[in-house]
């Protein structure tokens, strides 16, 4: 993906990348269509008027008529209401499309963007994602909607009247098109310029708002360690780069605009000092100076609005270049175009064989180097060692977040490069250590687990997972609100809930990664009890931290450095000596420990 930072490709230094408006628009071609129809009738309105024009001077004030004035006063009205109704319909057409267009932009980058692996956002700051979604977006809502019917509308006024010049006065069109020229070349040049700087204005928002995003998520660590200071510093740090980007850009465009409107208004004032003499020695009459000094005033409007909107349309194709970005993005985890299908009804076998694994972000370092694994249906199986072992990349293979470099992960004997990626999803449960709790209420949090499962299975769940009481308690039951990440229940609270999602789901593999952590010992007892039955008739892998929560699985598997080094139950492993007897040590009493799993009241953790 394009770093924040990275100026507009050598290639792209056009309007180009609007272009990929195009599929998007493709589906309202006939609001497209009626909005061009009434664009066209208001242009042509327009530009009829100098021919009215010409004829109200010649024959009217010249012959003294004022019968022709009133019919011109007649014919003005009708023409007013024409070029009022034609704007009404392309003003709602367009801005409808517009709105329409970018709702469905947004929606193709969302759904794209979950489809990516959680490798393309260790590289990605959610900030800068969001920035492009909304901000971007909305950019592009101005040019759909509003700018380019405000090119197409000057365009069309510019070409209207540049002809009725030419049939009006030869002469006279011909020092306008001299001027052209010098009029189109600062566009030229200063909208490659002004083009890189919207680019780098949007990237400098997006920094603001990776600011922003970060700071507030860990708003708890910033204010614990007393960095409200330090933060709100790098955030006006950031806000002045933006700034500072901004004016830039405002400065580009507004010289611009300056140096069109003194080229077009000089050439009208050189124009009409002619045009004047011209008519003093009857080579043209009145009506036609009339005419022509309106299509003058017409072109060059239309030659400043052109300008103006060129300013807005550099910035939009920067903010589609930045969404076409995302859209390109390749993702890393795709289903085989022949998917191989999972046996029904599930086994809940796992196996890793010759696996070795590096992480994208840490392509010198193994995560896993020739792991081989086989967890039998039904069997439980503890994962323990110290940090970086590699325990939490097992379950990252398991649910194929990433591919192994080498070997291979299989589910039910398929491996899971070969099957489609949600089939494998489908069989597993996981309730991570850190509960994931989404800005909604209990009910959607928990059937998050199986969303067609009826209230009563989703109470059912709670309650298994001891969870129903407290959820009972709040104001509006199941039904409450539960804040941002769950910010409104404890830490043990919203694990319960992670766990009644997983009970919900009722998978054949279950993956728990420590799940109990977060409980105090009274609750931990009681979801124990509710995990051992949601464990029964399962396969289960446990990475477990704490060694008392595993000693009564089948196996205990004890990673190091992505090897295996040991392999067995908790009494075996402590005869066996090495790695595990020396975790065990650090929790267990060194005089009853070992025996009989009593663990400390103090220093559990032994990551």
């Amino acid at each position: 993906m394009t770093d924040a930072t990275t100026t507009a490709a050598p290639g792209r230094k056009s309007l180009r990348p609007l272009a990929f408006l195009l599929p998007f628009v493709r589906p309202y071609i006939w609001h497209s269509v009626g909005a061009g129809i009434a664009l066209l009738l208001a242009a042509a309105t327009t530009i009829g008027m100098g021919r009215g024009l010409q004829a109200v001077v010649d024959q009217g004030f010249v012959t003294s008529n004022p019968q022709l004035l009133d019919h011109a006063l007649l014919v003005m009205l009708g023409v007013i209401l024409v070029l009022a109704g034609s704007t009404y319909v392309r003003f709602s057409l367009v801005s409808w499309v517009g709105e329409r267009v970018v709702a469905d932009i947004r929606r193709a980058v969302f759904d794209h963007l979950v489809t990516l692996s959680p490798g393309f956002f260790e590289s990605t700051r959610t900030g800068e994602v969001l920035s492009r979604l909304t901000t971007d977006t909305t950019l592009l809502q101005t040019v759909v909607g509003s700018t380019v019917s405000i090119a197409l509308r000057n365009t069309l006024m510019l070409m209207g009247g540049l002809i009725m010049l030419a049939i009006t006065s030869a002469k006279l069109t011909g020092l306008v098109l001299i001027v052209v020229p010098l009029v189109v070349l600062p566009i030229v040049i200063l909208g490659r310029s002004l083009r890189k700087l919207s680019k780098a204005s949007q990237d400098r928002v997006a920094d603001v708002g990776a600011q922003v995003d970060e700071t507030l998520g860990g708003i708890r660590i910033v204010q614990a360690f007393g960095h409200e200071a330090i933060e709100t510093a790098r955030f006006g740090e950031r806000v002045e780069d933006a700034f500072t980007t901004a004016v830039r850009r405002i400065r580009v465009r507004a010289l611009m605009a300056m140096i069109i409107i003194s080229l077009v208004m000089g050439a009208i004032g050189v124009i009409l000092w002619i045009g004047g003499h011209d008519v003093l020695a009857g080579r043209i009459s009145a009506g036609q100076l009339s005419a022509f000094i309106f299509y003058s005033v017409l072109v060059a409007g239309a030659v400043g609005a052109i300008s103006e909107v060129t300013g807005e349309l550099q910035r939009a194709a920067g903010a589609m270049e930045r969404l076409v970005d995302l859209l390109e993005t390749k993702a890393d985890i795709v289903a085989p175009p022949n998917p191989v299908a999972l046996p029904t009804p599930a086994i809940g076998t796992v196996a890793f064989e010759g696996v070795r694994f590096h992480y994208p972000a840490r392509p010198d370092h193994a995560a896993l180097e020739g792991l081989d694994l086989t967890v039998a249906p039904g069997e439980t199986v503890a994962i323990v060692g110290p940090s970086g072992a590699g325990k939490t990349t097992l379950f990252q293979l398991l649910l194929r977040f990433y591919d192994p470099q080498d070997g291979r992960v299989l589910v039910d004997g398929v491996d899971v490069r070969t099957a489609t990626p949600a089939d494998v999803r489908a069989r597993l449960g996981i309730v991570p250590q850190e509960a994931v709790i989404f800005s909604t209420n209990a009910w959607e949090n928990i059937r998050y687990g199986r969303p067609e499962a009826t209230d009563e299975e989703v109470r059912a769940a709670a309650r298994a997972a001891h969870a129903l009481d407290f959820l009972e308690a709040l104001p509006e039951g199941l039904g409450t609100y539960l804040g941002e990440k769950g910010v409104r229940l404890s830490g043990g609270q919203r694990q319960r809930i992670a766990i009644a999602r997983a009970i919900l789901r009722n998978p054949k593999i279950l993956l728990l990664d420590e799940a109990t952590s977060a409980l105090d010992a009274e609750s931990e007892r009681g979801v124990q009890l509710a995990l051992e039955t949601l464990m029964k008739d399962r396969t289960t892998l446990i990475i477990a931290h704490r060694l008392a929560t595993v000693l009564n699985a089948d196996r205990i598997i004890v990673l190091d450095k992505g090897k295996i080094v040991a392999s067995g139950r908790h009494e075996e492993l402590i005869r066996q000596g090495g790695l595990y007897a020396r975790l065990a040590a650090l929790q267990f009493d060194a005089a009853g420990g070992t025996a009989n799993g009593a663990p400390k009241e103090e220093g559990e953790a032994a990551e």
